[in-house]
């Protein structure tokens, strides 16, 4: 085999993206990895500039002249750039100038979403672990004596002379069960979900009926379902309750900001080869909740899957805490972004879960 052949079967068989460039920073060659990372294809991008695959691409533009006129090699880390079609990466690349070759240069990018995300939801989940742990130890302390607390009204309540005063012991065992069931929501769910094939479907338009029934037909439910996605394995009644607190959430955001034309969005998608945690998912299924309403605050956004974090006055802060238990439960992940018009909440959830989850 011909070295400049060897040379080439090597770089085809990399997993980083390669880019060659010539001195006008126009694309002499690219393989495959680059390929499926900028998502274009070779044959039609080559001999065209290095622009052409990107948008905002001032500030790299510079970075690749500059290497290329002194020679000098670069590297960024972390860099956000923009594909052609609008999507947006988060990548290490470097610059590598050509010894032998004038003002040629090879660009690599290693790909950093992936274990970005990995990283983020390691830190949730090992966050979410410990605030668990904190209300379970709260709860146990919460728990004991408002147990005796209520044992002790009751036991008044029967040695009161008058009928008229037991009205304020009532007033302290309402208030104890209350708190009570409290601390039961804070925990979450605590058995086990019970896995069958369920349809996610028949899950939306059970709570879409539920929320109408609510709010009298006063907010629009936009359908954008993908009819190809198959059954998944799921506690039914679990997963009814996950995705009913977040479009409950959206629409008393939509109620409570006075929005004109309050509108809901479920859009479902199957997506293939999807990270969550360490564990790559041949097959999973993605339910997007979208809201036309005010938006979640910027500092709050990290915080919301906690116990008690709410951003409405009447909001008691469980709904998505319980949320999130049961998608982790399920080995699935919540993501949110919001601004102003617009919140998505989008849930994952693996179409076949591992043996070893089950009852």
């Amino acid at each position: 085999m011909a070295k400049s052949m060897f040379y080439r079967y090597l770089l085809d068989n990399m997993s980083t993206a390669v880019l060659r460039l010539d001195n006008q920073l126009n694309l002499e060659y690219l393989n495959p990895a680059a390929e499926m990372l900028l998502q274009v294809s070779g044959k039609r991008f080559m001999g065209a500039h290095i622009s052409a695959l990107f948008r905002d691409t001032a500030e790299a533009m510079v970075v690749l002249e500059e290497s290329a006129r002194s020679g000098h090699p670069f590297t960024q880390r972390e860099a956000h750039l923009t594909l052609h079609h609008g999507q947006q990466i988060t990548v290490d690349y470097s610059v590598t100038p050509l010894a032998d070759e004038e003002h040629a240069l090879i660009l690599e990018l290693q790909a950093r979403d992936r274990l970005l995300r990995i990283t983020r939801e390691e830190e949730m989940y090992a966050k979410q672990e410990t605030t668990r742990e904190l209300v379970r130890g709260m709860a146990h302390e919460i728990k004991n004596p408002l147990g005796g607390i209520r044992g002790a009204a009751q036991l008044l309540e029967r040695a009161l002379p008058e009928e008229s005063l037991k009205e304020y012991t009532q007033v302290i065992i309402e208030e104890a069960d209350r708190l009570r069931n409290l601390v039961d929501r804070m925990l979450g769910p605590r058995i086990m979900p019970h896995f069958d094939y369920v349809n996610i479907h028949q899950i939306i338009e059970r709570v879409c009926s539920l929320i109408t029934a609510e709010t009298g037909g006063t907010i629009e439910f936009i359908r954008d379902y993908d009819p190809s996605i198959p059954e998944l394995e799921a506690d039914e009644e679990q997963l009814i309750q996950a995705v009913l607190n977040i479009v409950r959430n959206a629409m008393q955001a939509l109620t409570e900001s006075g929005t004109d034309e309050p509108c809901i969005t479920l859009r479902t998608r199957s997506v293939r080869q999807f990270t969550m945690g360490a564990e790559r998912h041949r097959l999973v299924c993605s339910l997007s909740i979208i809201d036309n309403g005010p938006g979640i605050p910027t500092h709050m956004l990290e915080n919301i899957f906690y116990p008690m974090i709410s951003g409405r006055a009447s909001g008691t802060g469980l709904g998505l805490s319980i949320a999130h238990s049961i998608l982790h439960q399920h080995q699935g992940l919540i993501k949110c972004e919001s601004q102003p018009g617009q919140t998505q909440f989008t849930l994952f959830i693996p179409l076949e879960q591992e043996h070893g989850q089950r009852d």
